[in-house]
């Protein structure tokens, strides 16, 4: 089998498990909070300091991956979530808020060296197929981690300290087999990997030239387009991992069933995640025939709906 799509498969494998732990953590994170009587910790405020810190530390990511090169930054990303979760097992106020930072910080470290590898085992050809095959496999982690929560917080009202040891030992061990998975990826000996490897170690030499890139790709047309869509999902985001699971948690009228649709909503995200990296990315060519635009257009009628 081709080296490079055995590569993709191992980054989607990796990717499902590190995420089948965040997504998870992070959608149920205010639910299981609140259930903390007195605690002085925000879940929201936790999901807000994450995303800042990531959007912050975007601009120093790529000088990180030229570095310590994708995989190990992709590694190196994957333990700071680990730590995240571990937070959880005897959350504390300022713990949750200095894993927020460092998992902040992990997100920068772990998408840019995923564009990086990915890229690297990607031509014109395959790069539709390799993205949507990934997507898929990520975003069945909403799936799986949803389901474990749904069984765990059945007829649950208040989540017990039991029920969060239970379910936040098991992520965080997921989590680690994640970045486990991560150290058998290969750098290869193909002529695009040894490309890459060579402009990789000129970006060594001057790391500052990689945040000056990434600087100046933020002032080009098609990048300055891209901002208002990006502001949009960003918002989109923040509402359907954060937000709309809480409210659905937090609502009387679902009685002792309220924790448990929580674990619902997520598996249909989930599904709906995963049928959409199928259909969009995996069979790319024939869903392209008339432009990228449409496509978009869709989604953003979807998600207003």
């Amino acid at each position: 089998m081709d080296k490079k799509f055995v590569n993709i498969i191992v980054l989607g494998f990796a990717f499902m498990f590190v995420f089948t732990a965040f997504q998870t953590c992070g959608m149920i994170e205010q639910t299981v909070l609140d259930s903390m009587g007195g605690f002085g910790g925000a879940g929201f405020i936790s999901l807000a300091v994450i995303y800042i810190v990531f959007a912050a530390a975007n601009w120093i990511a790529p000088m990180v991956v030229s570095v310590l090169t994708a995989k190990w930054s992709m590694i190196f990303g994957g333990i700071l979530y680990c730590l995240f979760i571990a937070v959880f097992l005897h959350p504390y106020t300022w713990s949750l808020y200095t894993g927020s930072v460092l998992i902040g910080f992990g997100a920068a470290f772990i998408w840019t060296g995923q564009g990086n590898f990915l890229t690297v085992n990607s031509d014109s050809d395959t790069m539709a197929r390799n993205s949507g095959i990934f997507w898929a496999m990520l975003q069945s982690s909403m799936f799986f981690g949803n389901i474990f929560v749904y069984f765990e917080f059945n007829g649950k009202e208040t989540i017990d300290d039991d029920t969060r040891y239970t379910v936040f030992i098991v992520l965080l061990i997921v989590a680690a087999l994640g970045v486990c998975i991560m150290l058998f990826l290969q750098t290869g000996t193909s002529q695009n990997l040894e490309i890459t490897r060579k402009e990789d170690e000129n970006d060594v030499k001057h790391p500052m030239q990689s945040i000056a890139k990434a600087f100046h790709l933020l002032f080009t047309k098609r990048m300055g387009m891209l901002t208002f869509n990006n502001f949009y999902t960003g918002l989109e985001l923040g509402f359907f991992s954060g937000v709309y699971g809480t409210c659905i948690g937090r609502t009387n009228a679902f009685g002792s069933s309220a924790k448990q649709l929580v674990g619902i909503n997520g598996i249909f995200i989930g599904i709906g995640e995963v049928l959409g990296g199928a259909i969009f990315g995996i069979l790319g060519k024939k869903t392209i025939r008339f432009g990228r635009d449409p496509i978009v257009i869709l989604g953003d009628r979807k998600s207003v709906v």
